[in-house]
């Protein structure tokens, strides 16, 4: 359901892009081509800041928002979701933060006020919260990491994650054609 904010604003969405009937798109939302967003996701710019000013919630071309995801931003703080990227079932990403290109975020996982780097990893249950992820980190299961964290203690994403990824944004880009026509022959 693509809805207006209260400032008035309506989701600006790509006829490419597949929008499942029971998630809600609501305001300044602006969803590019052949992006899936999946059943009861919920992505939402509707506050202002102090000037009653907002910024908006950008997913970018082929990227994919899975089933119960929650995207919000505080006080009309930015929130951008790179390319070729999956943000896995449940996961939540609260802005001000961007998620680079081709990124993984896994089930489960918090991403808020930070970047999270190009090609990185983030598995499930995973908390980013304040400190930013340089390109192709891989965040293990259930690590919560901001300020004062050492990212040296975490590696490189693996050759396997990263083909791992591919396969996703893979299977919803097949996804997306295969709703698109199905909506079609209805």
């Amino acid at each position: 359901m693509l809805r207006k904010n209260p400032s008035g604003h309506l989701p600006d969405v790509a006829q490419s892009a597949f929008i499942d009937p029971t998630a809600i798109i609501c305001g300044k939302v602006v969803i590019e081509d052949n992006v899936f967003i999946g059943p009861y996701a919920v992505i939402r710019a509707d506050e202002v800041d102090t000037n009653g000013d907002m910024q908006p919630i950008v997913i970018k071309r082929d990227s994919n928002i899975q089933d119960g995801v929650v995207i919000h931003s505080k006080s009309g703080a930015a929130v951008i979701v790179g390319e070729r990227t999956s943000i896995a079932h449940r996961s939540i990403i609260h802005g001000p933060c961007e998620v680079g290109d081709d990124v993984f975020i896994g089930f489960n996982s918090v991403v808020f006020r930070t970047r999270i780097g190009n090609g990185c990893v983030v598995r499930h249950n995973s908390v980013i919260d304040g400190l930013n992820l340089p390109d192709k980190f891989h965040v293990p299961p259930m690590t919560n990491i901001g300020p004062g964290f050492d990212l040296d203690s975490i590696s490189k994403v693996p050759p396997e994650y990263s083909s791992f990824s591919e396969s996703v944004v893979s299977a919803n880009h097949y996804l997306v054609q295969g709703y698109k026509k199905l909506a079609n022959e209805l």
